[in-house]
């Protein structure tokens, strides 16, 4: 979609999204606030907005409620005020994120919420009704390259990182979104990944927003709750991630549904098979992350083995490694001479229109000075019989000086000692995960990926 990657246009397209809604009665939450509502605490809060003496610092938005989240969205838009969201509700998070950022302001959900107890000493609370004033939102002089997003990642090390995102990321991302699969006014929205993880903000906020279609306020995890929730509201579409098209196996949704994606992480090719063949709809696989935003899909039912680049994606495999250009990148990245960022994952180009992934170059680390792939040792785990799930990482080693390899396995009637002496004949002697852990659960974040913290707890807590 040119629009996307064209400043001027998204602008007039941006200027006539700020105009009003084309739906005003229509729900944007099932069974919830309208768009005339979203509409109007936007107006609240661009009047709260215009008040704030120090523009230097971003407003938090900490609120649940997906409604908010997109008036909050809109009145930033307007205002040119930037907004912080932080990786977690917790006290550690939002402290953390204020001494990054600054922020004396937050908008919660309610006038009583939990937000009060969390939030730092004397952050000022927007709450919609803080002001009475009703401001239509201004049309003119969007900055579409201006900041207007500032998220925070938790990160496999547990130390939150930073990227900003300029209205042109989001919003042209999300329009380029709803255009390629035609996502309109009949569609309801069905979302099991949080509204502050990219992934979830673009499908579950943005995309309704830009598109009209409603969006489930709740965030469904258990397999039972998200087969309900979809029967229920009759979805049309599903956003999800790989642990729960997981769990999802052998459940048919609702005949209603005839798009669902997955992101957040790479789904297995027989989960994906599995939901294709209950649901007779193909998963779109999106990869990319928070700072460059969607990079490229590929969708398994359609006979696509390879990842296929969105069309606004400029990409260049070298040395094994992928570079990209896109107007979906975050200002942070670093990029080359000619405009490419350099990612982190190790591709091999499959002809012109696609390529293969083969981890991440970071899952390269040295045991005793031999070269180790973590996701080679994974993958000759995972096809031992009765390995339903498998995740490997480094631990140091008891004197802190070098590292030694741990595995996490998930399956039934698993036996360490066997699995240790059949890998033995594969894998050579640096790369023998030496602690091995059966569990029935292996534990994951709210976004769907591995929380690595708590995998490397379990090893090393006494």
């Amino acid at each position: 979609m040119e629009m996307c990657c064209n400043s001027k246009k998204l602008q007039a397209v941006l200027a006539d999204l700020l105009q009003g809604p084309k739906h005003p009665e229509h729900d944007f939450v099932c069974h919830g606030a309208s768009f005339a509502d979203v509409y109007e605490m936007a107006s609240c809060f661009y009047a709260v907005f215009a008040k704030i003496k120090d523009k230097n610092f971003p407003v938090a938005l900490v609120a649940e409620e997906k409604a908010v989240i997109a008036a909050a969205l809109l009145a930033a838009l307007a205002s040119g005020t930037v907004l912080a969201l932080p990786h977690s509700f917790s006290k550690i998070a939002l402290q953390q994120m204020q001494d990054d950022t600054g922020f004396t302001a937050a908008i919660i959900d309610h006038e009583i919420k939990q937000q009060h107890a969390i939030l730092p000493k004397d952050t000022q609370h927007i709450y919609f009704k803080t002001s009475s004033e009703r401001v239509a939102l201004p049309v003119e002089k969007i900055a579409v390259d201006g900041e207007l997003l500032i998220l925070f990642t938790g990160g496999s090390t547990g130390t939150p990182q930073k990227w900003s995102k300029s209205a042109g990321n989001i919003f042209g991302e999300a329009f380029y979104m709803t255009d390629c699969y035609q996502i309109s006014d009949t569609d309801t929205i069905t979302a099991t990944v949080s509204p502050y993880h990219i992934y979830g903000l673009l499908f579950s906020v943005l995309i309704p927003l830009v598109s009209s279609a409603r969006v489930l306020n709740e965030t469904p995890s258990f397999p039972a709750e998200i087969t309900s929730l979809v029967q229920q509201e009759s979805a049309t579409i599903l956003v999800s991630v790989p642990a729960h098209y997981r769990v999802l196996k052998g459940r048919p949704l609702a005949a209603t549904v005839r798009q669902a994606f997955s992101s957040a992480g790479m789904l297995k090719k027989e989960d994906s098979l599995d939901f294709s063949s209950c649901n007779s709809i193909g998963v779109i696989e999106v990869y990319g992350s928070t700072e460059t935003g969607g990079i490229a899909t590929r969708n398994r039912a359609f006979g696509q083995k390879y990842f296929h680049p969105l069309s606004p994606v400029e990409w260049m495999v070298k040395d094994e490694r992928l570079y990209v250009q896109s107007p979906f990148l975050s200002p942070d990245l670093p990029t080359n001479e000619d405009g490419f960022f350099l990612s982190g994952d190790r591709v091999q180009s499959e002809g012109e229109e696609c390529f293969s992934l083969h981890g991440r170059a970071d899952a390269i680390c040295k045991v005793g000075g031999v070269r180790v792939d973590l996701d080679e040792i994974r993958d000759v785990l995972q096809q031992q019989p009765n390995v339903k799930e498998c995740v490997v990482v480094p631990l140091p080693d008891k004197g802190g000086r070098g590292i030694r390899i741990a595995a996490l396995l998930r399956g039934d009637m698993l036996n360490v000692s066997k699995i240790q002496k059949d890998v033995s004949a594969v894998l050579e002697s640096a790369a023998l995960p030496k602690r091995i852990k059966i569990i029935s659960v292996i534990p994951i974040k709210s976004n769907g990926k591995y929380d690595r913290d708590a995998i490397v707890d379990l090893f090393t807590a006494q």
